[in-house]
């Protein structure tokens, strides 16, 4: 529920009272005596989805942005003839949808100040860096409650639905600067950590997990994006509190622009361009799924002659959106096929092992390790480590032939290595 307050101009009272009148809604009009050319003030408590027709209709009366139109969050409204109207408007689609000017002023809240997004930025950064390194969930976690990314991305979103250029060249800067930002100051604080040996000497950066995990992104990474593009939106039209849906978008950014900043420190450029992908996908996803749920919703200036200038900024930015995810779409089908191809070779060796021991009584296959190299596209298979179960008397000689096993299913050279473990039947 809304209250809005609404100055009324010298002259427009009887129309402004006549619109609220023919709209159907209930109102408070009290004289206004500060000799600021007002006539009255009207309070009007109304369900959420009925701001945006009735300051339609205001609009049409004669209040335009000239004067002061108020809009406040109602806890409670107490009254039979207001329940009416909710159940009027109850019926309309989108009864939690605010108006426009509500949802303006929620996207510019989101964004902080310039200064404390920098800060902010810089700290979620560092800390995301710090998880990373150290392979820690929590203070990964930790490092997304913190960062301000929701509002930028929204901000843009807002900006071209409305056809307000200031508003969108804002969110665009910011989002930019945002993550810029966040790859130096995770290469600057990775570099300072590896110079002083702040945690044990890491050769390889992608045996950690935590990294590991955002150097090859594939097409399940876009529905991440995408569904906090849509939650990020949907919380703003709504009312809804957008705290936890900015985690959702930060989950997104901030610790893959980590991972690149500690592939600049280590000086792998696979490990930095593969995280730049996933950041970009990213990136380009939310303010897509933005764009076109704001749209859909039915947000647009309001000024009717910038309708088509509306819908043509929104045309073009969806479809260069569409167009550089396709682009890079093509990186993440080389991970996805890489994903799927290591899969299967994985289940060949698996099979291969399982038939050489079949024939063999002295021992049962137990577990099969396979190990890959660390490239981020296009790994291979470099070593097999096969654990054979015995019953205490002599082991057979199983290294050559699961070797030509292997290699038969892989397809080229392997090194295979065999581990014997004394098993015990009761």
């Amino acid at each position: 529920m809304r209250l809005v307050q609404v100055t009324v101009p010298s002259g427009k009272l009887e129309t402004v009272r006549a619109a609220l009148d023919d709209e159907g809604v209930d109102f408070v009009i009290t004289e206004e005596t500060s000799d600021r050319q007002y006539a009255a003030i009207a309070y009007i408590p109304l369900p959420t989805n009925a701001v945006e027709p009735v300051l339609e209709r205001l609009r049409e009366a004669g209040v335009d942005e000239s004067t002061y139109t108020v809009i406040l969050d109602a806890q409670t409204v107490v009254s039979r003839d207001f329940e009416k109207i909710e159940e009027r408007y109850a019926e309309a689609e989108d009864t939690d949808r605010i108006a426009q000017a509500e949802l303006v002023a929620t996207a510019l809240d989101l964004v902080p100040p310039l200064r404390a997004y920098l800060v902010m930025t810089v700290v979620s950064a560092v800390i995301a860096t710090a998880g990373l390194l150290l392979d820690s969930p929590a203070v990964v976690v930790g490092s997304m409650v913190i960062a301000p990314l929701i509002g930028p991305a929204m901000t843009a979103s807002v900006g071209t639905v409305v056809v307000d250029e200031e508003m969108f060249t804002r969110g665009v800067k910011l989002q930019v600067v945002g993550l810029l930002l966040s790859v130096a100051s995770a290469a600057v604080f990775a570099w300072f950590v590896r110079t002083v040996n702040l945690v044990p000497p890491i050769t390889d950066v992608t045996a950690i997990p935590e990294v590991r995990e955002r150097l090859a992104p594939d097409f399940l990474s876009l529905v991440v994006a995408i569904g906090a593009g849509v939650a990020g939106s949907l919380s703003m039209t709504t009312g809804v509190s957008s705290a936890l849906v900015g985690v959702m978008i930060a989950v997104a950014l901030i610790p893959p622009a980590a991972t690149v900043g500690i592939g600049i420190a280590w000086g792998r450029p696979m490990v930095s361009l593969g995280s730049g992908v996933l950041v970009l996908v990213n990136l380009l996803s939310i303010n897509l799924a933005a764009l076109v749920v704001l749209r859909y919703s039915g947000y647009r200036p309001t000024q009717w002659f910038r309708l088509n200038e509306a819908r043509g900024a929104t045309v073009r930015r969806v479809a260069v959106l569409v167009v550089a995810i396709v682009v890079l779409s093509g990186f993440l089908g080389g991970v996805t096929y890489d994903s799927f191809q290591s899969a299967q070779t994985e289940d060949r060796i698996r099979a291969a092992a399982a038939d050489t021991l079949a024939a063999t009584a002295e021992a049962r296959l137990l577990d099969v390790e396979v190990r890959r190299s660390n490239d981020v596209l296009f790994r291979t298979t470099e070593s097999v480590v096969v654990t054979v179960g015995t019953d205490g008397g002599t082991a057979p000689s199983l290294a050559g032939p699961l070797d030509a096993a292997i290699e038969n299913a892989t397809g080229h050279p392997v090194d295979t290595e065999v581990r014997y473990v004394q098993v015990e039947r009761a």
